[in-house]
């Protein structure tokens, strides 16, 4: 990306906010989604799915350098959202143990292997992971990694650790305990993340919250990040492309964020591109800090079809690096997605995970 003059920069970022501020778009559809799926849903409840985090919090021993605030602004390459499927889809609530709460939630320094960042590409790898089982595995082709906790922790360098701000305390122990933890968050991160879901019901995944309630929580925790350097990513939707919960909150916030967080569960590439158009629209930076291989219509059914899992690997990751308005991606290692999706299984990279490792090592 070739560099911005300080006028260009403060030119295009008075345009997008000003395009963002007259957005409205009138959704009147409710949507299912168990941990990060979405569709069309007038009548029914958000269904659980849960995510799992292997990996607790465990505490940073050091305080990372200060970033710098320099950012780009990327400009949405669709100026129209795909018109949205008028098939109802109605997702099944999975039965999936919670998780455990973190048992050390006192670390409050920024992650050890934060690193300094000025660009909305980490270490200029777009290619991530969620959870830490595979992290070993990857660690060499990865830029970033997350947990879903304030402080994501692996020994030495390499990927960037991303903090969470999973939800508003009130979901369940881990959330409670995940908020405790972000109270106390020190340093200055490169990059942090916002809500969980807050769009489908709490309990079992999503972080389920009013709009007004994460308003306040991202005004009181998120922005004075902001201000000293870290760059926010979005709270991130389980309804994808149907939802109304981050147009609304978008719109209320006096602190906006400045990459969008966003959640595809799909099995196809059709399907996968409306939901990264709708987002477009926020003229910002856009990171898919989750994908997994889902049919969603009309019912939540995690692809169990190695064959079908590798060939949807294979096409969303090219898809991902060739798009200039996707800075990031992470493969979703969650509860909730079958037994073949899941990259981490009986101590080692499962088949669906070696393709994954393969398909990024093309390119990084």
């Amino acid at each position: 990306m070739l560099p911005l003059s300080f006028l260009s920069v403060l030119t295009l970022a008075l345009a997008v906010s000003a395009s963002t501020s007259h957005l409205h778009l009138n959704r009147d559809s409710h949507h299912a989604v168990g941990g990060a799926i979405a569709r069309r849903q007038s009548s029914k409840r958000c269904p659980a799915r849960i995510r799992k985090s292997s990996t607790t919090a465990a505490a940073a021993t050091t305080t990372t350098t200060s970033t710098s605030s320099t950012s780009t602004t990327t400009t949405s390459s669709s100026t129209s959202t795909k018109t949205q499927s008028s098939t109802t889809s109605i997702t099944s609530k999975t039965t999936s143990k919670a998780p455990e709460p973190t048992k050390d939630t006192k670390p409050t320094s920024a992650p050890t292997n934060s690193g300094s960042q000025t660009g909305f590409t980490p270490n200029g790898n777009k290619a991530g992971l969620s959870a830490g089982d595979a992290y070993w595995d990857l660690k060499d082709k990865i830029g970033w990694w997350y947990d879903w906790s304030p402080n994501p922790s692996k020994p030495g360098g390499g990927p960037v650790a991303v903090p969470m701000l999973w939800g508003g305390g009130t979901a369940d122990g881990t959330d409670a305990q995940r908020l405790s933890a972000f109270r106390k968050l020190g340093g200055n991160p490169p990059y942090v993340m916002g809500f969980e879901e807050p769009d489908c019901a709490s309990g079992s995944g999503s972080a389920g919250m009013s709009v007004d309630e994460g308003v306040r929580l991202w005004e009181e925790l998120m922005a004075p990040l902001k201000s000293r350097g870290t760059k926010l990513g979005s709270p991130s939707m389980c309804k994808q492309a149907d939802e109304t919960w981050l147009t609304e909150f978008s719109k209320k916030i006096k602190t906006p964020w400045d990459f969008t967080t966003v959640h595809v569960n799909k099995n196809n590439m059709d399907g996968v591109k409306q939901v990264i158009d709708h987002y477009t629209k926020f003229g910002k930076p856009i990171w898919v800090n989750e994908f997994a291989c889902v049919a969603d219509n009309p019912n939540f059914i995690p692809c169990s079809d190695q064959g079908e899992i590798d060939s949807f690997i294979n096409q969303i990751v090219p898809y991902f690096e060739s798009n200039p308005n996707i800075y990031a991606y992470a493969y979703s290692n969650g509860y909730g997605l079958g037994n073949v999706w899941p990259m981490w299984s009986n101590g080692k990279l499962s088949a669906s995970g070696r393709t994954y490792l393969n398909a990024i090592s093309k390119y990084h």
